[in-house]
């Protein structure tokens, strides 16, 4: 689609927003409140958070970019039907600002990543400049419980007759999110210092880097919105070449195509780099599986780095999650 018609698509969502916003859209007839989310990591949130009080939508499935991901007419209408709309914000659904814009005069609508204070963001560079934040905050699990918290806020502030339920879900998933936190630590300290260089499709995993101590550089930027191109590849190919990287990562919601070109671009330099497996950046896994869950999404992560970067099989610690429950 070019310019021209993307403009006259999106003006069309925005009609929308306000014709159903004048009483076209059917609310459910249930007592619970109708949450809508970007991003599956804040649909897990939500859903374990909210419990049996909350009905919640997702709009981002598995392998879903919310870089590039523009909102259809159903999306708009789900939106406008809701009791809440919770995103992550920091441009990270870069395409769906104004409509986020446009609904919260009408409906409680949550940048949730914009909780986390600014000393603990990461910036970025801008456009002309301006600053900006990464917004892969999830790679970061201790960040991640500040953000559940703003969950149990805002369903509290919009339902108080429930509020110490939220509160109650909210204080139990920190619980087992610490355990998860404390288990990545012990998990990645067996990469060893020369070895924890982290090679992605693009640069989702800086918060990852910060908090558990490695090199993380990705082929494409912040978002991937921004190709990369051969001088990138031959870049990173020597970089890998000459540090003898173990292993390289695709991610779900990324083609593989270029860190294949790199792969290809480093055995032509006499070096043999391993694709060392599909990591999940943003989005989570498919519906039913451990991957389809933040917890399991993060342990699927973690596994597969220090076993490619390390060579050796996992080794499962304690990460249980049994009091959560999954609807």
């Amino acid at each position: 689609m070019n310019r021209t018609r993307w403009t006259i698509s999106f003006a069309a969502l925005l009609a929308l927003v306000f014709l159903v916003g004048c009483g076209s859209a059917e609310k459910k007839d249930s007592d619970k409140l109708s949450i809508v989310t970007t991003v599956g990591m804040i649909a897990d949130a939500a859903a374990i958070i909210g419990g049996e009080h909350v009905e919640v939508t997702g709009l981002m499935g598995p392998g879903v970019d919310p870089h590039l991901y523009k909102a259809s007419e159903g999306d708009v209408a789900r939106m406008a039907g809701a009791d809440i709309i919770l995103y992550g914000g920091l441009h990270l659904e870069g395409k769906m600002g104004e409509v986020f814009e446009r609904m919260q005069t009408r409906i409680p609508t949550v940048a949730v990543g914009e909780s986390i204070p600014v000393e603990r963001r990461l910036r970025v560079a801008g456009k002309k400049g301006n600053v900006q934040y990464d917004p892969h905050i999830w790679f970061d699990v201790s960040l991640w419980m500040l953000v559940t918290d703003r969950i149990a806020e805002t369903l509290a502030e919009q339902d108080s007759a429930n509020a110490a339920y939220y509160q109650a879900n909210a204080a139990a998933y920190r619980d087992s999110l610490q355990v998860l936190h404390d288990w990545v630590l012990e998990r990645t300290a067996l990469v060893p210092e020369d070895k924890r260089v982290l090679i992605t499709a693009h640069d989702a995993f800086t918060y990852f880097s910060r908090a558990y101590g490695f090199e993380v550089r990705g082929l494409q930027g912040i978002s991937t919105a921004t190709e990369a191109g051969t001088g990138d590849v031959i870049k990173f190919a020597d970089f890998i070449a000459k540090q003898q990287i173990p292993a390289i990562f695709v991610e779900s919601s990324v083609p593989p195509r270029t860190i294949e070109a790199v792969q290809a671009a480093v055995r032509s330099r006499g070096f043999d780099v391993q694709i060392g497996g599909e990591l999940f950046s943003d989005a989570m896994g498919n519906t039913g599986t451990p991957e389809g869950h933040y917890l399991g999404m993060v342990r699927h992560n973690v596994n597969t780095i220090v076993d490619a970067l390390t060579g050796k099989a996992s080794v499962e610690l304690a990460t249980e999650d049994s009091d959560i429950t999954h609807e």
